[in-house]
């Protein structure tokens, strides 16, 4: 029946001029543990359980990148019932909790990563943990700025010039960093606290991203802004039924004043 209506879609949307819009759920995830220690880590159990929701009910996870080229119309089609994953900021949890599940369900993850707490803050990975994570071709880094600044913060307190510094060593600055000790292109942003406004998606563009993620709590579509694409962060509150509609777009067919707001 599934199948016959998306066909029946394309074929009046066709006759019609009209443009399917096309979705994808992302879901973001921060750090991993066997016990919830804060507001932004999940138990690996949870997860777990999760991923095995995903494969029982049907669903595919993809990489990003395909995502992203199905979004632009590059790549035509892709599961019927997929779904991406990605994770922020590089926390150390990444390689001792969250790893072992990624490899025994063989899915991949995006990891959202700011380069100055790599291999300095105690809490944050290693380059050769990252390296290693991207050997498994399970894994892959992009960008989430330079420090995890509060952009609203730093437009508030520093001068246009300054700011306008400052904005450039978050966003080129953080992709040339990453380019350098990845060895490829990074290609994707991940907006720290969900925060961006209208001069940074243009600053985004021009730095050199080709799409950019925020925490706006709706699916990824063609029809949005492609610097400011949704994703909807899983914390350890949320339920297998608010999981499920997550992805199944329960969720983002809600009024706006009905969905669930999330904060750092």
């Amino acid at each position: 029946m599934f199948r016959f209506v998306l066909v029946w879609m394309v074929f009046i949307s066709g006759l019609w001029g009209v443009t399917i819009d096309k979705k994808v759920p992302i879901l973001c995830y921060h750090r991993f543990g066997t016990e919830v220690v804060d507001s932004m880590t999940i138990k690996t159990s949870a997860f777990s359980e999760q991923m095995e929701w995903l494969k029982t009910n049907g669903y595919t996870v993809i990489p990003l990148d395909t995502a992203a080229a199905y979004l632009e119309g590059k790549v035509k089609a892709i599961p019927a019932k997929s779904v991406v994953i990605t994770v922020d900021d590089g926390h150390k949890s990444v390689y001792t909790d969250l790893a072992p599940i990624v490899r025994k369900y063989k899915i991949p993850v995006t990891l959202f990563i700011y380069p100055s707490a790599i291999s300095n803050a105690k809490y944050a990975m290693t380059w050769d943990q990252l390296h290693e994570l991207e050997s498994t071709k399970l894994f892959h880094v992009e960008s989430h700025t330079y420090w995890h600044p509060n952009f609203k913060h730093e437009k508030k307190n520093l001068s246009p010039e300054e700011y306008a510094k400052f904005v450039d060593k978050q966003l080129g600055g953080a992709k040339k960093k990453l380019e350098e000790k990845m060895g490829h292109p990074i290609k994707y942003l991940a907006w720290v606290f969900g925060i961006y406004d209208d001069a940074l998606l243009v600053d985004a563009k021009k730095a050199g991203y080709e799409m950019a993620f925020t925490i706006d709590r709706r699916h990824a579509a063609s029809s949005a802004n492609i610097m400011a694409e949704g994703r909807y962060m899983v914390i350890s509150k949320h339920t297998i039924k608010d999981f499920e509609h997550m992805v199944d777009g329960s969720e983002d067919r809600m009024p706006k004043d009905k969905k669930e707001v999330i904060a750092y």
